[in-house]
């Protein structure tokens, strides 16, 4: 089972030979069974990689991100064929009903302000800003017509991060926020596509310039695990410790369907459900409990 995740920091090239992905660099050569790896990140733009060595990651499903030269993720690889039924679920996908999609989406709307509500209630003790947050996700319509995941939105991350944050100003905490959001969406794509499903057909979330329509969909109740995290080192210097604490978030321990599981497998076995849920025209999906 693949498990590893590889973060590529200094210039090296990277090949493969039987089954192992090789590691050169002017001093030393490494080997990692391609098998053992989850996801490679590639953070430097001097990393060298060959052809045959995509070609074989792609087919182990292994997920390739790569960075910018601010080293911060910019695009991932994804394979054509994630599944040997991709035409059937696809077909399936562009027919899904748009009133099981709104009552999806209400679903998912609600376990988000839910979580959010969780984690400043956990982070400050806040109990008043949680009681607002519970009231919004009470009220949250069918497709979330009166935009409750909005309204819920402006006053968790002011709770969190002080009156004067927003998303849209260029600090450490939003290249935080942004980090560990890609990787969560990395992690989303890759199941979605090993089901035979386009992830840019969404539920929701429907911009024809983006690629990952329905992976943005599935992804929001998961951010505030990111949140959380980047809470908790809000401090400090978005570093490679930084980092590394937001990678470090598919290894955490979340209890979903009543087992404890590490968070990449709860988004294995929950986009699975989803994909159930959008089957039987049922509103249900499971939720996941921090340990």
């Amino acid at each position: 089972m693949s498990w590893r995740t590889v973060i590529v920091k200094n210039r090296c090239k990277l090949s493969y030979k039987n089954d192992y992905m090789l590691i050169t660099s002017d001093d030393n050569e490494k080997t990692l069974h391609i098998s053992e790896i989850g996801t490679l990140i590639i953070e430097n733009t001097a990393v060298n990689l060959t052809a045959y060595l995509l070609c074989e990651l792609s087919r182990y499903k292994v997920k390739v991100i790569f960075c910018d030269h601010q080293r911060n993720p910019y695009g991932e690889i994804i394979p054509y064929y994630g599944s040997h039924n991709v035409s059937k679920q696809m077909s399936k996908q562009s027919q899904w009903s748009q009133s099981t999609k709104n009552n999806l989406w209400k679903t998912i709307v609600t376990q988000k302000i839910i979580k959010q509500a969780q984690t400043i209630y956990r982070e400050t003790g806040n109990s008043s800003a949680c009681e607002a947050l519970m009231n919004f996700a009470a009220n949250v319509s069918p497709g979330d017509l009166t935009n409750r995941e909005a309204h819920a939105a402006k006053l968790y991350f002011k709770e969190l991060f002080g009156p004067k944050f927003s998303r849209d100003s260029s600090n450490d905490i939003n290249a935080a926020l942004n980090y560990g959001y890609a990787i969560l969406l990395s992690a989303f794509n890759r199941e979605i596509t090993a089901a035979g499903y386009s992830t840019t057909i969404g539920v929701n979330h429907c911009n024809e310039y983006n690629p990952f329509n329905l992976t943005c969909d599935l992804m929001e109740s998961f951010r505030p695990i990111v949140d959380s995290e980047v809470y908790k080192c809000r401090n400090f210097t978005f570093d490679d410790f930084f980092k590394s604490r937001l990678i470090e978030i598919l290894n955490h321990k979340v209890v979903i369907l009543g087992k404890e599981q590490f968070l990449s497998n709860a988004i294995s076995i929950y986009v699975k459900l989803f994909f159930r849920t959008m089957e039987t025209g049922d509103d249900e999906l499971p939720e996941y409990e921090l340990i």
